[in-house]
């Protein structure tokens, strides 16, 4: 009997609208990433936005620093396809802008957006507009009488400074709001969102801020979000890393199809290489990786160095190749061994194959 993970129980969340994207309520977990681009470089944000889109973000936060940035905000919005979110700090006037100028949605920070009643404009703003509100709350920006009555960032203040927020909101009847309670100490940060979690039906939005690099980030969000959707908690999520935008919106969906809650585009199986291998696979996983990166079906292609656990992939897969001897490999499809051929012609084949699969 084929062994299958247990399935995970997602927690209950009420439903919001980013543009044309779902969160919360049982939609599919999204995938966002934020532009490093200058927003009033217009082409070069564009250009990026359109590489994140490509590479699978659901959605892509821009920040807009000042109300001059407003204009190039609005030419941004109507230049892609993907939903928008307009990342505001400091000054609540240019949430206001933004929701007039096509923002997909609003995500400010209470602990620097100021006063009660600046924080009730930009509610009307986005209920005027049919907007949802992303609350992000941050444990390096919390509230001063947070940090005076608590000592320090803790979970208990981030939570604090959410349900703050939402009683804000909730007093103008305005439920269109998600929350996201960011750290970069992972047990902080996973405690916060647990905490949180039972205490709100809001869409939540995962993340580990300020993680580090593309390794050390990878490895920090890695633990961290999978860590809270295996407790059925998330409904959208975005891989803070120092490094390219597009290597985020990567790690997000490698997140989602190792834990099966969403698949997309050629998964591949490899064997981290030994002194057994009779196939270069690092060079043929990195070639196979860049020519099937278009592809948005769903495929498993298995590279295997040697016979030791190789065959026994190579049955899980869709197509498999798995290194023999004197320069050859092993070629599987659907689990059926069809032949050997050199390895130098692997990634012709593989490639060949799966195109064809996805023409029939």
């Amino acid at each position: 009997m084929e062994w299958k993970a247990s399935e995970i129980v997602r927690r209950k969340s009420r439903q919001i609208k980013v543009g044309s994207v779902l969160v919360g309520g049982g939609a599919p977990i999204s995938v966002q990433s934020m532009t490093s681009t200058d927003t009033m470089d217009v082409a070069a944000t564009v250009a990026q936005i359109k590489a994140l889109e490509s590479a699978g973000a659901d959605i892509v936060r821009v920040t807009v620093p000042t109300l001059k940035a407003v204009d190039a905000f609005e030419q941004i919005v109507k230049s892609v396809d993907v939903p928008i979110v307009s990342d505001i700090h400091f000054d609540y006037r240019i949430a206001i802008e933004c929701a007039k100028k096509g923002a997909a949605a609003l995500r400010i920070n209470p602990g620097n957006i100021g006063s009660h009643e600046k924080i009730e404009a930009v509610c009307q703003a986005a209920k005027d507009y049919g907007l949802p509100i992303r609350v992000g709350v941050n444990a390096g920006s919390l509230d001063k009488d947070l940090i005076e009555k608590y000592g320090a960032p803790c979970p208990d203040a981030m939570v604090e400074a959410a349900l703050r927020a939402a009683a804000t909101l909730d007093e103008h009847n305005f439920e269109d709001y998600a929350f996201s309670v960011k750290a970069s100490e992972l047990n902080l940060c996973v405690s916060a969102y647990e905490q949180l979690a039972k205490k709100t039906d809001a869409p939540l939005h995962l993340g580990i801020t300020e993680a580090g690099g593309l390794t050390g980030g990878t490895v920090l969000s890695s633990i961290g979000i999978s860590w809270l959707l295996k407790q059925g908690i998330g409904d959208t999520l975005r891989v803070s890393l120092a490094a390219d935008p597009v290597e985020e919106i990567k790690v997000g969906w490698a997140i989602l199809k190792s834990m099966h809650l969403r698949t997309r585009g050629v998964e591949i199986v490899a064997c981290p290489t030994c002194g057994r291998r009779g196939i270069d696979v690092v060079s043929t996983v990195a070639e196979l990786e860049k020519r099937l990166s278009d592809i948005k079906e769903t495929l498993k292609i298995a590279v295997m160095g040697c016979v030791v656990n190789g065959p026994g992939e190579a049955l899980h897969a869709d197509i498999a190749v798995c290194g023999a001897a004197n320069g050859r490999c092993l070629v599987y499809e659907d689990g059926q061994m069809m032949g050997k051929i050199p390895c130098v012609e692997a990634v012709d084949l593989i490639e060949k194959r799966v195109r064809a699969r996805l023409n029939k």
